[in-house]
């Protein structure tokens, strides 16, 4: 038997760490698409845990965010299904850097962050 709120603690408390890991790259200007790409990290960790609460089971091993919400039930407003679709952008670049445009500057990463804390507490309140 699942213990779904094993699983739901899991899953929050990874999205958690891993948005402190992204905020220290950025906030530092450090590799700043590993920051990006572990902010869409903290993103999914969180619709995981919504998935768990809702359907009662273990989410899929997937990695949009965008899909992940719908299987979440979570009704994102139309301006943080954007920002989750420009995220799912910086997952693919995370993973393969061979894919990776022009680099951003510090204060473009420190704007994409200020957008993705919006979602992320939004998401963390509801659980």
């Amino acid at each position: 038997m699942i213990d779904i709120q094993k699983q739901i603690f899991h899953w929050r408390d990874s999205a958690q760490e891993d948005w402190r890991f992204a905020g220290d790259l950025i906030e530092h200007g450090e590799r700043l698409h590993y920051g990006l790409f572990f902010i869409h990290l903290a993103l999914g960790k969180v619709m995981k845990a919504h998935y768990c609460k809702n359907a009662r089971e273990i989410p899929p091993r997937i990695h949009n965010l965008i899909t992940l919400a719908s299987l979440a039930s979570l009704s994102l407003s139309p301006e943080y299904e954007e920002m989750c679709i420009e995220f799912n952008t910086f997952n693919i670049r995370g993973r393969y850097p061979d894919l990776l445009d022009k680099g951003l500057t510090h204060k473009e990463a420190r704007e994409y962050y200020r957008k993705a804390r919006e979602v992320f507490e939004w998401l963390m309140k509801q659980l």
